[in-house]
């Protein structure tokens, strides 16, 4: 196998073609005089959007090499030229965010990946499901989900799917192990993944695609808890999260530096609840029994891009940079989100 110019290229060769500009998948190169295409490939166009902004927490620029605007923007741009199902649309009113689509959560927390390994540091919103108006109802793109998991835990997916409002088209079985074939909303495989795997004990194998636009399923039940968030910047003390375990698991460890605004836990209950983790033990010289018992700290949470985007709420960001996933609220500022949701 090697690489060599050519002048003539007979039929059914395979070549490489070199310094074309702005051609898209499908494109026929053909006769000047006589030109014949063949008829262009169809793409699936996006189902989901987030939005990318810059990184303006106050650990900006600390871990990345990439981190303004103009980085963001021109990267994006190169990567529309190799990823045909992107689309990239710049907010109105803004010069630092974009509305970036593609074929799913999987596909643009690829592209994030990717960029944090290049050493970008950004921030992305909640996905947002892409509806359409068709024959003035609100439709909304449906996929045919599969899931392969042990006979054992049929009735767990069944059930987990159908509360998402997903239909059972199927069943097969294959020895101890059975095919489950479903049609659901894009939305709803949003954070199916991580439940699937721990409802059947890391057992499932699990695949989507993308069928059809159908007419709104409503609601789905999204995360119901809380957040547990930051009230300042500093470091985080095994001493204030022992005294807080109770009102929730963290995601971060002790010693871990944290800022105001930093979602560093989920609360049991559905409100968010704001809370200093920075505080450290008062040192006195007075001495009683028991008060000096070691802080036990359970083991933080730890969780992967895509839990994280499948986690956050609307107001929420996912701030990654290419040696930490951090959760945040938008508005980072305690007294001004209270404010805020005074007003709405």
């Amino acid at each position: 196998m090697g690489h060599k110019k050519t002048d003539h290229v007979d039929s059914g060769d395979i070549c490489a073609v070199i310094g074309l500009e702005k051609f898209e998948i499908g494109d026929t190169i053909s006769d000047f005089e006589n030109p014949e295409p063949l008829p262009p490939i169809a793409v699936d166009e996006p189902t989901m959007s987030m939005l990318f902004t810059i990184n303006d927490s106050p650990f900006f620029g600390r871990e990345g090499k990439f981190c303004t605007s103009r980085h963001i923007s021109e990267r994006l741009t190169k990567e529309l030229e190799k990823n045909l199902a992107l689309r990239v649309e710049q907010l109105e009113g803004s010069m630092d965010k974009w509305i970036v689509s593609g074929r799913g959560v999987l596909h643009l927390s690829v592209l994030i990946e990717t960029m944090r390994r290049e050493g970008y540091e950004l921030q992305v919103g909640q996905p947002q499901v892409i509806y359409k108006d068709i024959d003035g109802k609100k439709c909304e793109p449906i996929e045919e989900l599969t899931i392969n998991v042990p006979t054992d835990f049929s009735s767990r997916m069944i059930d987990m799917v159908t509360r998402r409002k997903g239909e059972l088209l199927g069943m097969d079985s294959e020895g101890e192990r059975v095919n489950i074939t479903f049609e659901v909303p894009s939305r709803g495989i949003i954070g199916l993944r991580t439940n699937v795997l721990t409802a059947s004990q890391g057992e499932a194998i699990m695949a989507h695609r993308f069928k059809n636009y159908q007419p709104f399923k409503g609601e789905i039940t999204r995360r119901i808890n809380g957040s547990m968030i930051a009230l300042e910047n500093g470091t985080a003390y095994a001493y204030a999260i022992d005294k807080l375990q109770d009102r929730g698991k963290f995601f971060i460890d002790a010693g871990e530096e944290v800022y105001g605004g930093q979602v560093v836990g989920e609360h049991v209950h559905d409100n968010d609840l704001v809370i200093n983790v920075t505080k450290a033990k008062q040192l006195t010289n007075i001495r009683a029994s028991g008060s000096d018992e070691k802080a036990r700290v359970i083991p933080k949470t730890e969780m992967s891009m895509e839990e994280c985007l499948e986690y956050i709420k609307g107001d929420e960001y996912v701030e990654v940079t290419p040696k930490n996933i951090r959760m945040r609220k938008i508005i980072l500022d305690h007294q001004e989100r209270k404010r805020e949701n005074k007003d709405s």
